[in-house]
């Protein structure tokens, strides 16, 4: 069976983490929440710190939500956000998507978000997903699209950094589009019945445009994107430099707006 040969893009500098602990059930996975119930049994993939796991095991109390990841330090941060929320139903496990180790038919909900814009096989990944899934369960992925993310005022050094990114992330064996295209991987991975949607994060307030361009600003020259980006040879830390300069220059403009668009997909077992 395949293994993850891809390269996380991101890393886990305290920049990523800042965004990554930003993230709840409400706000990053609302497509899923009616289909959730108290005493199913959940699979949280690629789960980070844990902050939407800690959401997901508060609604399906008293069933249990099994969070894997395949970085283990991540786990030991997941584990301190389920303690500060008293979640005493959430287990903790390093798992490759593309093989992993439970039986067929083990859980009623599996969920991922932000990681089949990272793997080397999203449809690989979902038939993983699909098979330790129970008859009458779902399948629930979202991913950002980063070609369609847009943003006002057009500083123009953004747009480099828009593809910039993607280069990279596909250097790394990742597709920074995957929003696009979860439909389509949903399909080949064998689902039928399939519930595509969209739904976008946008900031615009003043302390949300300084909280996304201060944390972008960082991530770009001080996160494991940024070294891959300068070992791979697409760029220069002096690029990276000017990069950051331009999201603190868009972040200081008083009309700012960012739109970050995700495609969903919600799989009938």
């Amino acid at each position: 069976m395949p293994k993850e040969n891809a390269v996380y893009t991101h890393g886990h500098h305290e920049s990523v983490l800042r965004s990554h602990r930003w993230r709840t059930a409400a706000n990053s996975a609302a497509y899923l929440l009616a289909e959730l119930r108290p005493g199913q049994d959940v699979l949280d993939v690629g789960c980070g710190p844990g902050t939407i796991t800690a959401d997901l095991a508060a609604l399906v109390s008293p069933g249990v939500v099994t969070a894997v990841d395949a970085a283990a330090d991540i786990l030991d941060q997941a584990r301190r956000t389920a303690d500060a929320a008293g979640a005493d139903t959430i287990r903790f496990a390093v798992a490759d998507v593309h093989a992993l180790d439970f039986p067929d038919d083990s859980f009623d909900v599996v969920h991922a978000h932000q990681v089949l814009q990272h793997v080397g096989d999203p449809v690989q990944a979902l038939r993983e997903m699909r098979r330790v899934c129970r008859p009458g369960g779902v399948v629930a992925a979202r991913d950002a699209d980063y070609g369609a993310f847009a943003w006002f005022p057009e500083v123009p050094v953004l747009d480099g950094w828009q593809e910039l990114y993607r280069r990279v992330a596909r250097a790394n064996g990742g597709e920074p589009d995957a929003g696009r295209r979860l439909l389509s991987w949903a399909r080949q991975a064998g689902f039928t019945g399939i519930t595509a949607t969209a739904t976008t994060w946008c900031f615009a307030t003043p302390e949300e445009r300084v909280w996304w361009s201060g944390l972008w600003a960082e991530r770009t020259t001080a996160s494991g994107y940024a070294g891959l980006a300068v070992a791979g040879g697409h760029t220069t830390r002096g690029r990276l430099a000017e990069i950051a300069e331009a999201w603190r220059e868009w972040g200081r403009a008083e009309d700012a707006w960012f739109m970050v668009p995700h495609g969903e997909i919600l799989c009938r077992v």
